[in-house]
């Protein structure tokens, strides 16, 4: 929603603007100069990516105009279905899990918990390590260079589409200069016709170069900020997940653990002490 908000906000302004200081719109209403830029802005797209950057790409795009999923409702039941899976484990030894664990969709702990249980790339980060956990035989250090290791590597995934759709707005200003010089050539080709005339092929030239600049940083640039940070929010519930493992590892009992998880949310999605206590005494 507030991505169609800036959008509004972004033409009203520009072309508003231009409006009221007495120009006139329909100038500005040049389809073959977008076509140059568009075009040309989507086939570098598709030459300087392999298909699996093309898809992650269209599969992330229609996230923007999505709210984050990865809110303070979902950390709370993040940290209740650990502070459980973890306490169960204090009570009846590491064994008493590996139901849970190798079923999640089945377990009447994650069950639950619909709001994780929905998120098969999580499910599968906690099931992994809590299963390396109960195999035995563990080197808490070892353990955590494997989760940075594999949370760089998702982190790296998630910025693809980012990176990606930050080039195309980087190369969209010079499309529309190509565009705009190809406008200037046929300009020159018409040097014959009357004055009037060749100032309307002038202006129709220089909406080239003005259409490459406002969608780079008016449309795609804002496109491609968003992008990174939706990525770095997927990234936050890696690190909650590592710090309460690893503390677990360290024998910190569940509670202590899952209060190391907390103090890792950003402000805005961490719940209070007292509020997350009360959250997984009712969901126990």
């Amino acid at each position: 929603m507030l991505v169609i908000i800036g959008y509004i906000v972004v033409a009203a302004s520009v072309f508003g603007g231009f409006a009221l200081a007495g120009g006139h719109l329909g100038a500005l209403l040049q389809p073959i100069e977008l076509l140059m830029i568009a075009g040309g802005a989507g086939g570098a797209f598709f030459v300087g990516n392999n298909m699996k950057a093309i898809k992650a790409t269209f599969k992330d795009l229609p996230t923007v105009f999505k709210g984050s999923k990865y809110n303070k409702a979902t950390y709370m039941e993040l940290m209740a279905l650990m502070y459980e899976l973890l306490g169960k484990v204090r009570k009846e030894g590491m064994m008493s899990i590996e139901g849970d664990v190798e079923n999640p969709e089945e377990s009447p702990i994650f069950s639950k918990y619909p709001m994780i249980l929905g998120n098969h790339h999580v499910v599968e980060f906690m099931t992994d390590y809590l299963r390396i956990m109960v195999s035995g035989n563990l080197n808490a250090m070892e353990i955590e260079n494997l989760m940075d290791v594999e949370i760089e590597t998702h982190h790296h995934e998630a910025m693809l589409s980012s990176h990606i759709v930050a080039k195309v707005g980087d190369g969209m200003p010079a499309f529309g200069i190509v565009a705009a010089v190809m406008g200037v050539v046929h300009t020159m080709e018409s040097v014959d016709i009357p004055p009037s005339e060749l100032g309307i092929l002038i202006a129709h030239a220089l909406v080239g170069t003005f259409l490459g600049i406002l969608l780079a940083y008016g449309f795609v640039g804002p496109l491609a900020t968003l992008l990174e940070q939706k990525a770095e929010e997927g990234t936050k519930i890696y690190q909650t997940m590592k710090v309460v493992l690893l503390a677990n590892l360290n024998g910190y009992a569940p509670a202590m653990a899952v209060e190391f998880g907390r103090k890792v949310l950003s402000s805005t999605e961490r719940p209070g002490f007292i509020e997350l206590e009360e959250h997984v005494k009712q969901k126990r």
